[in-house]
């Protein structure tokens, strides 16, 4: 089968995800999320592009860039490459880490930008891992308070400020993702709702993600709700009821 052709930011703007394979963990010691981070750092020094946000997770990972010279596409074969590389050698394994190709939500409004920045440092917080997002370590979140980080906070800081940057990140009560209203002029397309829908459940169809017991389900129509996915896309690609579709808990 052919692979489905990415869809292009006008901004050269990405929210870049990977996830382990079968969701396993990828990250097993803290070596390991230094080492993705030196190569990461390196990465950005050669092929040039912007990093404004990221989060690693032990089985995925969330980044948020901007493509300089180089496109995307050359910038993670160069990273993805790295890292195998040494991780591997590390491990002492072979073979691949991460499930298919990465993913590539383009991000073309800057009220989207505040929404992703926002998910990615509160993965931690959502996950339950921490609570509050200056708690983990393996974020960018406490970048935003330094000189001397390899990410780039001018971008965040002229569309909100230090303050409102606080603010929000220490907000968890919103219904729809900050940035967004009823009124929004960013409206979550149908092509990354669906690519939003196969990374967070795995599933490609309906049929797959109604194999799931009903608290996975649950769970990951809230995940999908933070996402920013609508009600309707929800519906449509997980295949639930309404009443479901419309669950605003946060697990």
């Amino acid at each position: 089968m052919a692979r489905q052709k990415r869809l292009q930011s006008e901004t050269g703007i990405y929210h870049v995800m990977l996830r382990g394979i079968n969701k396993q963990k990828v990250f097993i010691d803290d070596d390991d999320y230094y080492l993705f981070l030196r190569i990461l750092s390196k990465c950005k020094a050669i092929s040039g592009f912007k990093l404004y946000a990221y989060c690693i997770m032990s089985n995925h990972i969330h980044l948020l860039i901007q493509e300089g010279e180089q496109p995307i596409s050359e910038i993670f074969k160069r990273f993805g490459d790295t890292f195998v590389y040494w991780y591997n050698q590390k491990h002492k394994r072979c073979g691949s880490i991460f499930q298919g190709r990465y993913k590539s939500i383009p991000v073309n409004d800057d009220a989207y930008f505040i929404t992703v920045l926002k998910y990615i440092h509160q993965n931690p917080v959502n996950a339950g891992i921490v609570s509050s997002c200056s708690d983990y370590e393996f974020s960018s979140y406490n970048s935003y308070f330094k000189t001397n980080s390899f990410v780039d906070t001018d971008f965040a800081f002229e569309l909100i400020g230090l303050d409102e940057f606080v603010r929000i990140h220490s907000d968890e009560t919103n219904d729809y993702p900050v940035g967004f209203d009823s009124n929004s002029s960013y409206k979550c397309s149908d092509e990354e709702a669906k690519a939003i829908f196969e990374l967070v459940t795995s599933c490609k169809s309906t049929d797959d993600f109604k194999k799931y017991p009903k608290d996975m389900k649950k769970a990951y129509v809230n995940q999908l709700r933070r996402e920013g996915l609508t009600i309707a896309q929800i519906r449509r690609f997980a295949g639930v009821s309404q009443r479901m579709a419309e669950c605003r808990k946060v697990t």
